[in-house]
């Protein structure tokens, strides 16, 4: 079969989508508002994220506040938003905050889900003759520094007895490495959905490992603490968390009409989106920001200060806020299947 060869100018659209990543940052690069009311709740969002969701699922109807949309390139500046004021809240990965955090940012994880780890990934050409993590010792490996790709390497090179010393890391954000990748510059590729359904989709790399077992699997939804104590403002915020746990229910019910959806909204080929979706963005489960969630963001921010990526030692407890957690489920309660 013939492969079909995607040039790297389609992963331009994936820019927007960098939840995951710890990469460059980017300013805000626009706004809307949705609803009415006196109150305005300035959200931080990416590409085919929260807005895009609750609009698909029907939950941005009757609000009796404003939203104020700014869109972001990834969740490092969304990040720098929500320290600056700029912005009372936004979805981000599980490392951009470990790092804030590290920078001494002024940040409270509000809210998290769980989900599958299979779209992180260590992806290597088809021709490869590499089996296992256990043989990437001395081979060359793309990966997006300070990334939650970044940390999945470090912890899957780990499990297989070696460590980021026994390899050459080429620390390339995806639109490089993705042509390293394939003009087979570099041995393997670390990254995350959708770019790992968008090489699987087109027959241009196979998985090598992925995170499951080794990353949380968490996303998050950050707050201001200055927003936090607005009693006004923590209202709305109770109601928006409750709207977009429904809609990422949603989601799960209509993985179909939620990828036509996000490929409009993002540029993604329909059939890499819908890959995507079923392999990571459905399996979303609303979980409790926990004593487990802290300990295993700790070891994320632990890892890179031994790496040298964070400068000392990083409380993550000192960065969550548990009042909207609403009886949910633990952070370890399996991803939906």
């Amino acid at each position: 079969m013939r492969r079909r060869l995607v040039p790297a100018a389609l992963l331009l659209p994936f820019a927007l989508l960098l939840t995951a990543c710890g990469g460059n940052s980017s300013a805000g690069i626009g706004s809307d508002t949705d609803g009415k009311g006196s109150v305005t709740l300035n959200v931080g969002d990416q590409k085919g994220g929260s807005q895009a969701i609750l609009r698909a699922a029907g939950e941005l109807k009757d609000l009796n506040y404003k939203i104020k949309w700014s869109t972001f390139t990834s969740g490092p500046p969304l990040l720098e938003a929500v320290n600056a004021r700029a912005v009372d809240i936004g979805g981000v990965g599980n490392t951009p905050p470990v790092f804030a955090a590290g920078a001494g940012s002024k940040i409270s994880v509000v809210a998290a889900w769980h989900g599958a780890s299979k779209g992180d990934a260590i992806l290597v050409p088809n021709g490869s003759k590499l089996t296992g993590p256990n043989q990437l010792k001395g081979r060359s490996i793309a990966v997006a520094q300070g990334s939650s790709a970044h940390y999945q390497l470090v912890a899957s090179l780990k499990a297989a007895g070696l460590s980021l010393s026994d390899v050459h890391v080429k620390y390339l954000q995806p639109a490089d490495a993705l042509a390293a990748f394939t003009s087979g510059k570099v041995d393997a590729w670390a990254v995350w959905d959708p770019y790992t359904s968008q090489i699987l989709q087109a027959e241009q790399g196979r998985v090598l490992t992925t995170g499951e077992g080794i990353t949380n699997g968490l996303t998050f939804q950050v707050a201001a603490p200055s927003a936090l104590k607005d009693p006004k403002k923590a209202a709305v915020i109770k109601d928006y968390l409750a709207r977009l746990r429904r809609a990422q229910a949603w989601v799960y019910s209509h993985q179909r009409e939620w990828a036509q959806v996000w490929a409009k909204d993002t540029g993604l080929p329909y059939d890499v989106a819908l890959a995507s979706v079923k392999r990571s963005n459905s399996t979303r489960v609303a979980v409790a920001v926990d004593k487990p969630l802290v300990a295993s963001e700790q070891q994320i921010a632990d890892t890179f200060t031994e790496l040298k990526l964070i400068p000392g030692k990083v409380g993550f407890g000192s960065f969550v806020d548990t009042r909207f957690n609403d009886g949910l489920p633990p952070s370890t309660t399996p991803a939906k299947g």
